[in-house]
């Protein structure tokens, strides 16, 4: 674990006030989504009997829904609901309604998510501690807090703020703005873990929080930089 070198900043911010965590690759293990998907993908192929290859329609898929999200205005926020439903749209035509799809999308990806290995254990140690325990992600509102929810953690977040909430995405201000407000603390007392560089690192650190990466990209934005999560215990017990 090290530390950027921030001058008077980081010898002050000794006493911190608050820890925001991403979603996914933070507390959600990105992999476990993609295999869901994945799997989602197969049976969409297998139902309906398309003339493709399993390996084809990921494609497809993934294909489609980046373009979904490449294609918005700046951060404007864009729900993944659509995204996934401009990935079947890809795959199978629109004449499969989405009420025969959704249902077993969801049951797939809710079964089949995992959470970051230590991400459980180090919510809850940090809700033990006197600090907001808060999250920053570019998520849909609901499935995020059912995603805390099953992986038993939502009740140790003080706050949550979502992208579909705040109609933008990191790292525009809003964003930080909008939790730091919820938090009531000082940004140069608040820990950001992200791993993306430009959108959780560099957006938390111009904002004035300390930005934590955690399998981020090197950059000046970076205050600590953690191998495995159980390291923030380490960052905010540090006298």
């Amino acid at each position: 674990m090290s530390e950027r070198d921030r001058g008077a900043d980081a010898s002050d911010a000794t006493e911190w006030e608050a820890v925001f965590w991403d979603i996914g690759g933070v507390v959600l293990e990105l992999e476990s989504v993609q295999g869901a998907h994945a799997a989602f993908v197969e049976g969409l192929v297998e139902e309906q009997g398309l003339e493709m290859s399993v390996e084809e329609a990921i494609d497809v898929w993934r294909t489609a829904v980046g373009d979904y999200f490449r294609e918005r205005d700046g951060t404007a926020f864009r729900s993944a609901r659509e995204g996934y439903a401009k990935g079947v749209e890809a795959i199978v035509g629109d004449d499969l309604p989405r009420e025969q799809w959704e249902p077993e999308f969801e049951e797939i990806v809710n079964s089949s998510v995992e959470p970051e290995p230590g991400a459980p254990e180090t919510i809850a140690a940090l809700a033990e501690r006197d600090l907001h325990v808060g999250v920053i992600s570019d998520v849909d509102d609901a499935a995020g807090k059912e995603m805390l929810e099953a992986f038993g953690v939502r009740e140790h977040f003080d706050s949550i703020t979502t992208s579909e909430e705040v109609g933008r995405t990191k790292p525009d201000p809003a964003m930080f703005e909008t939790a730091l407000e919820k938090a009531g603390v000082a940004p140069e007392r608040s820990l950001m873990i992200g791993d993306r560089y430009d959108h959780d690192v560099k957006g938390a650190d111009e904002m004035g929080l300390h930005g934590v990466a955690f399998g981020a990209e090197d950059g000046p934005a970076v205050s600590y930089r953690i191998e495995s999560l159980e390291e923030v215990l380490e960052i905010v017990d540090e006298e």
